[in-house]
């Protein structure tokens, strides 16, 4: 059935440890994944004892260590960060249980993570795991705040991505540990694609390729001379677009995949429009309220590079003051609303007041 999102990590992790990088993670229930889906720490029923199988490869050269932390994200992510300041070898890493709870811990990351190359020359390799993605859960749980992030990325300070596949999850934390330049990371995790039967990689793409920070369409590339409207999308929304597609088929849609959002791959992009001549129309598409999410980050950028070639326009929800809905209905025709959007079609929109 293909390898899921925590055994990816796993095996990231693994791969590491055997070419001698220390790991060190801390966060909320972190031992088993909020979502119960990691399980790197096992507990005898019996016994009470514990055992850690990335603690015990048999070919591994580092030390892996994983401790559940305390409610209080501003101690434990400061901490984290000047361990990964002092501790320049190892692959830090902080996971919050939902992604606005990184909210509490707001001053290190504008303090310290945002702005301490540019002000001190203090490099870190810190990754932030922050559950993201709209599930129909109301406001609070939804939204790790994707736009506070790309309004603090400024002169190469960061990365940050949301990704679509475990093996680009894998990549990409291999590609933190072993790159030379050393940045904070911060990546959007998902909550629902943990477990979503289409949310798998093959082995091989785990054994071959890399991280790559935009994919392209590769069905509708073989239809490119009919496209006549690109769809750009990043994270858990692209699922929800793709099966609507698989319902509904239609060749004169290219959907492409922004898998990291800063430093915007600006190469990447254009590349994977390249193949649409007859291209009219460019939609960004994101589940977070317009005010919210990418929209504003990276529509002048998406100005720039398209120049007079195609239309560019916004399909997601209006502004608002809060993440989400607050009922699961509102939240369903939301999103059935915003996927037809993106496609060209239009929906009636019936939601409480």
């Amino acid at each position: 059935g293909g390898v899921e999102w925590a055994h990816a990590e796993s095996l990231a992790f693994a791969s590491l440890l055997t070419q001698g990088v220390p790991i060190r993670m801390t966060g909320q229930d972190i031992e088993r994944g909020t979502f119960s889906q990691r399980h790197d720490v096992l507990h005898d029923v019996n016994t009470d004892a514990k055992y850690c199988a990335l603690k015990n490869l048999r070919d591994g050269k580092a030390p892996f260590e994983i401790y559940n932390s305390a409610l209080s994200e501003l101690a434990v992510m400061g901490f984290e960060y000047g361990y990964s300041v002092v501790a320049p070898e190892a692959l830090v890493l902080w996971e919050a249980q939902f992604g606005d709870f990184a909210n509490g811990a707001q001053v290190i990351i504008d303090q310290f993570m945002a702005a301490g190359r540019a002000k001190w020359g203090q490099t870190s390799r810190l990754v932030l795991l922050l559950p993201h993605g709209y599930e129909g859960q109301g406001p609070e749980h939804s939204s790790a705040r994707l736009e506070r992030f790309l309004q603090l990325g400024a002169e190469d300070n960061m990365r940050v991505a949301n990704c679509t596949t475990p093996a680009q999850y894998f990549h990409l934390l291999r590609r933190q540990a072993l790159l030379a330049t050393r940045r904070p990371l911060v990546v959007f995790t998902p909550k629902s694609l943990l477990r979503h039967p289409k949310a798998t990689s093959r082995l091989s793409d785990f054994t071959s390729g890399g991280f790559q920070p935009v994919i392209g369409d590769n069905n509708a590339q073989q239809n490119a001379p009919v496209v006549k409207r690109a769809v750009l999308c990043t994270g858990k929304v692209f699922y929800d677009l793709s099966a609507k597609l698989e319902q509904e088929p239609n060749d004169t849609v290219a959907v492409i995949r922004v898998e990291e959002l800063y430093p915007l791959p600006d190469h990447e992009l254009m590349s994977a429009l390249e193949p649409y001549d007859q291209l009219e129309k460019v939609v960004w598409l994101q589940e977070e309220p317009q005010n919210m999410g990418g929209w504003r980050y990276i529509e002048p950028h998406l100005r720039r590079l398209l120049g007079d070639r195609a239309a560019l326009s916004y399909a997601g929800r209006p502004e608002r003051a809060s993440p989400a809905e607050g009922y699961a209905t509102d939240h369903e025709l939301e999103q059935a609303r915003i996927v037809a959007e993106a496609i060209g079609e239009t929906t009636r929109r019936k939601l409480k007041k």
